[in-house]
């Protein structure tokens, strides 16, 4: 059996899907990395005893979606087998359904704080590190030489959307109200 452990990132250095290796420190490694962390904190809202058939299935697609997302951003030539996978169609189901969900939740009339029910609050981290991902995403995509497809940054844009809105209905499904920031 295979040792998880390979040593050749022991200088500092990681693979990419393709040909060389790159500084760890690299900002697609910081990208997919964050990624990575998104799909993490998914997996622990997905544990959470409350959480509802219809949500974790949801939360499922959407580890899924992270994988390719994952892999696209892990395939730093235009040209190759993973670099372009992340298809208008995962963003196009996302609005499909923070339009479905938002239906349901009363309009806001204010910001509201993040928290609420443990699913709730594991969802609103979630959005923040999808935020984080977009951002170095999109500093990946305007550095020289770099390249990142605009169907996965809006993916990524549109999830912290559907994150925000799947959180308010972890809410609504505990019975606990969100919160309104109250202002300066």
């Amino acid at each position: 059996m295979p040792k998880i452990y390979t040593k050749t990132g022991d200088d500092g250095t990681t693979g990419l899907l393709g040909p060389g290796r790159v500084g760890k420190d690299d900002l697609r490694i910081e990208a997919y990395g964050t990624v990575d962390e998104l799909n993490a904190i998914l997996g622990v809202a997905r544990s959470t005893t409350a959480i509802s058939l219809d949500l974790d299935r949801k939360l499922s697609q959407i580890q899924e979606e992270l994988f390719t997302v994952g892999a696209a951003l892990a395939d730093p030539a235009p040209e190759g087998p993973f670099h372009n996978s992340v298809p208008r169609a995962f963003t196009q189901r996302i609005e499909h359904e923070i339009d479905h969900v938002e239906s349901s939740l009363p309009t806001l009339q204010h910001f509201i704080l993040p928290g609420g029910s443990p699913t709730a609050s594991q969802l609103h981290l979630a959005r923040t590190i999808c935020r984080r991902a977009e951002r170095v995403t999109v500093a990946l995509s305007h550095a020289e030489g770099q390249h990142v497809p605009s169907n996965l940054v809006i993916y990524l844009n549109r999830l912290s959307d559907y994150l925000f809105v799947l959180a308010r209905s972890a809410n609504a499904e505990a019975g606990v109200a969100d919160v309104p920031w109250r202002g300066l």
